[in-house]
């Protein structure tokens, strides 16, 4: 980036018709004040950046968003903008050694010295009260001879709209300028850098009552500064309100308002202007491609911000970190942590650091898609680091660790919330330690964070009250789980499919003779649920009913359900010794296809696939798959050289036992021939010739038997 240090009165008016291989060198400075000859003095680098260090006039600078840039650096001009904008300087200067006594002198004649002094008025006025006598006081040290060029140094370094508008008053009443527009132009810049569009659409109002004509800059500043105001809508308005005027918008402007029209949901007319400026290779500059991100993102098209990135890469844009932590949040909603990780990893290889922005992106992302492990890393990371979570963050951990039977983890996050200063535990905080608890079966904790949530004025919710169901279903504490629901029907919550789900699962947890009390909540929580439990625990034996009544249930449910209700009534068919109802389900089940793909056969193997099913569930679809196998042998017709029966190898989140270490107990019993493969975990593995003796023995000893 080239600094321009030339304060010249030229270099303050631009002249826009001249050709960009005039401009002067950038360590250049004008002797006096007007009509002497300029020399051009080469400086040492490091002298040139402490003592010489002149701000350009730039009307127009990128908009400032999350972006990291140093700050005290001079504002300048893009490079398309410096070609247009730019004086014919160049003939007007000469070299002068630096190391001559005579550059000495002619350094300490130089403007640069009034130009410090300027520098210094503008800070006062910045701080200043802001009084027309203060101000204009301030303003009379100048001189009664003040330059135009004066005005507008003076103007360009202060940050308080509401003095510059009166130092404008100021300049206005005492000089004539040549180009009142420039002069109305820095004062819209300090609007800008104030962040205050109001005062910038007055001032805007009065360069029309006096009869000023506004030029793009006018314009290019009105747009930026409503953007870095976060009024989109604003800076479209202004947008379209050039051709009005004659301006006609540059490459830096239509770059500009491609960010605007997507932060105002006009998506339609961002893409047009995106397609536009690939085609003519504008110059976009982040904050823009930040924002196509987002647009994509929010629409859902996460392939799309992707290629964005890719994109942004191929025409040599360099991402920043506003730009990665775009893309982290968006592979977070889109639930692709793997990609959120090589992002990540590519971030920190170009010697990023992250920021609170980047973990928060992280952690939400590990989260969604329980990355427990990767989810905690980044939190301790954090924590290390001494940054602080929100609410928000620690609600998402939270109920990571109750998704994945992080408990220990759970307690020890918990307690760190409520160590802060700043963040307190709310309902969600609450409802996910509560269930981290009853998953556990720990019943004291779960009442003790009930009383902790009610003292802090939080009453329970849906969620929570199902959460306490399950952990008394689990205790084995059948009166409690009535006194929840009826709880629940006193705050006024009508039971929903998730909370009867619970309801249903607890009864395959409780005794027999305890059935009836959780039939009829049930019963009063969903009247065709009640009454296809009342026929198994009733024990009726109308079986067409019953497969009638089951079908309609199913029917009138919510798919993200079905499986979870098939499960619970088959585990309970199980417990009642109902083997011929559990069967009629599962076969339901098949039929509904709530299960799929249980059974697969090929000429070399035929398999039972049992992941995703209860355990009676799973007990009973072995048992018909059995008894088929059986049918297969009566027939003569000839099975398989391989079978096998695949369970999963993972074990439930809150429990060391998976289905397939209860399943190798139960094919011992049964004396079957399937053994664990010791090289594909999960699977139960037996020859044709094993089973084949298995069943006829199994069919002679029914034969025997009966």
């Amino acid at each position: 980036m080239a600094y321009h240090l030339c304060s010249s009165p030229s270099s303050l008016f631009p002249n826009r018709q001249t050709p960009s291989h005039s401009l002067p060198s950038p360590r250049s400075f004008r002797l006096g004040s007007s009509g002497l000859r300029t020399l051009k003095l080469s400086f040492p680098s490091l002298h040139a950046r402490t003592s010489l260090q002149i701000n350009h006039v730039s009307l127009q600078e990128p908009v400032a968003q999350e972006t990291q840039t140093p700050t005290n650096v001079p504002e300048v001009e893009s490079p398309q903008r410096q070609n247009r904008n730019s004086g014919s300087l160049s003939k007007s200067y000469i070299w002068v050694n630096p190391s001559s006594p005579r550059a000495s002198q002619l350094r300490q004649k130089s403007y640069d010295s009034r130009y410090a002094s300027l520098v210094k008025v503008a800070e006062y006025l910045n701080s200043c009260s802001p009084s027309e006598n203060d101000v204009f006081e301030a303003l009379k040290g100048l001189g009664d001879r003040i330059l135009e060029q004066d005005a507008v140094v003076v103007l360009n370094n202060m940050a308080n709209p509401e003095n510059a508008l009166l130092a404008l008053k100021y300049v206005q009443q005492n000089l004539k300028p040549k180009r009142e527009v420039i002069l109305y132009n820095v004062t819209l810049k300090v609007c800008r850098k104030g962040k205050d569009l109001d005062r910038a659409e007055k001032l805007f109002d009065e360069l029309l009552k006096r009869g000023v004509q506004p030029d793009n800059v006018t314009f290019s500043t009105m747009i930026s500064c409503a953007r870095m105001s976060s009024l989109p809508d604003k800076a479209v308005e202004w947008f379209e309100k050039m051709p009005s005027f004659g301006c006609n918008p540059d490459d830096v402007t239509y770059s500009a308002m491609i960010d605007a029209y997507g932060r105002s949901g006009k998506v339609d007319m961002a893409f047009s202007l995106y397609d536009r400026a690939r085609t003519s290779k504008w110059r976009i500059d982040p904050v823009t491609f930040s924002t196509l991100i987002k647009i994509h993102g929010q629409s859902g098209n996460f392939d799309g911000c992707l290629n964005v990135y890719e994109e942004m890469k191929a025409i040599g844009a360099k991402p920043n970190l506003v730009i990665y932590n775009t893309l982290l949040d968006a592979m977070g909603r889109a639930k692709r942590p793997w990609q959120a990780k090589k992002i990540y990893r590519e971030m920190i290889n170009k010697e990023f650091s992250p920021n609170w922005v980047t973990y928060a992106a992280l952690l939400r992302a590990y989260g969604r898609a329980r990355y427990g492990d990767d989810a905690l890393n980044v939190y301790r990371e954090m924590k290390e680091k001494g940054m602080e979570l929100n609410v928000i963050l620690y609600n998402t951990l939270l109920a990571m660790c109750a998704d994945v039977g992080y408990a220990d983890e759970a307690v020890e996050i918990f307690k760190d919330m409520k160590s802060s200063e700043t963040w307190k535990p709310d309902s969600w905080t609450f409802s996910s330690m509560i269930t981290i608890y009853s998953c556990s079966g720990k019943v004291t904790e779960a009442e003790t964070m009930l009383n902790e949530m009610l003292e802090a004025g939080f009453q329970p919710n849906i969620f929570i009250l199902t959460s306490l169901i399950q952990c008394y279903g689990k205790a084995k504490r059948t009166d409690d789980v009535v006194r929840i629901f009826n709880q629940l029907l006193e705050l006024g919550i009508m039971p929903d499919e998730r909370f009867c789900g619970c309801l249903l699962n607890v009864m395959t947890q409780t005794p027999k003779e305890e059935l009836c009390k959780l039939a009829n909540c049930i019963e009063r929580a969903d009247e065709k649920l009640g009454y296809v439990v009342r026929l198994l625990v009733e024990k009726q034996d109308n079986s067409d009913n019953f497969k009638k009544e089951a079908s309609e249930l199913f029917n009138s449910i919510g798919s993200d359900v079905k499986k979870a209700y098939c499960n619970c009534l088959i585990d309970l068919c199980v417990n009642l010794d109902l083997l011929e109802r559990a069967c009629e389900l599962l076969d339901l089940g098949l039929t509904l296809q709530i299960y799929i793909g249980i059974q697969s056969r090929s000429q070399t193997q035929w398999s039972l696939y049992l992941k995703g099913l209860s355990l009676g569930a799973a007990l009973t679809a072995l048992h018909v798959w059995i008894n088929d196998l059986s049918r297969v042998l009566e027939s003569g017709e000839e099975l398989p050289p391989l079978l096998g029966i695949n369970t999963g190898h993972g074990k439930h989140k809150y429990s060391d036992k998976g289905l397939a270490s209860v399943f190798e107990s139960h094919l011992k019993e049964l004396n079957a021939p399937f053994h664990e493969a010791p090289d594909k975990a999960g699977w139960f593995l037996t020859t044709k010739v094993a089973v084949k003796s298995w069943l006829e023995s199994r069919s002679s000893s029914e034969l025997v038997a009966a």
